[in-house]
């Protein structure tokens, strides 16, 4: 079993490749839904930690609210990470387990490198996007403010730190056809 992490800055198509794998038949663990899962009042080291901070909404947490709070708060991004990265790579490691007979299973994992769980993979493919392009993104996308926006970029690493750490690049500035085509080259070599 070959496991396979895809990573990738803020709207650089992470989501878009992993949605191609999976429609051709290949088992995709998207962390970006594992954290949404994870991040529930039921979660009661996360719960502790964040209960006297305004991040709730009718008994839950706001996602928006605890979005808001981490990129406009460098210490509450830590804590929040500290907390949900060992669960988020129990997780991993699960997915791996119960899908051991697979020959190649892939990991949407955006926090990649910020998480440092290089560890848990053999591979690791880099989605790139020019920032400009990934900016015009996250702006048409998820109707941010400009200064919202850039916050998030602003707190990843860059895409040029990550590049000469991952194994393939797949480079994402262009339409869906020119991505399809570029991750059908990666898999074949991949699958070599």
């Amino acid at each position: 079993m070959k496991r396979i992490a895809i990573c990738g800055n803020i709207a650089s198509g992470k989501t878009t490749v992993q949605k191609f794998l999976e429609e051709k038949g290949y088992k995709v663990l998207d962390t970006d839904e594992v954290s949404h899962k994870l991040l529930t009042v039921k979660n009661k080291e996360l719960f502790d930690a964040f209960k006297d901070l305004d991040v709730f909404e009718n008994g839950e947490f706001s996602r928006y609210k605890v979005g808001q709070l981490i990129f406009s708060d460098i210490n509450a991004r830590q804590k929040i990470s500290s907390i949900m990265h060992p669960q988020i790579a129990d997780e991993i490691k699960k997915f791996f387990k119960e899908n051991k007979s697979e020959d190649f299973l892939f990991v949407g994992i955006p926090l990649l490198f910020e998480a440092n769980m290089e560890y848990l993979f053999d591979k690791i493919i880099f989605v790139y996007a020019d920032d400009d392009i990934r900016l015009e993104r996250l702006l048409k996308r998820n109707n941010y403010t400009l200064e919202h926006a850039k916050a998030r970029m602003d707190s990843q690493t860059s895409q040029l730190a990550k590049l000469y750490k991952c194994d393939f690049i797949i480079k994402n500035n262009s339409d869906i056809e020119s991505l399809k085509f570029s991750i059908d080259n990666l898999l074949r070599e991949i699958l070599v």
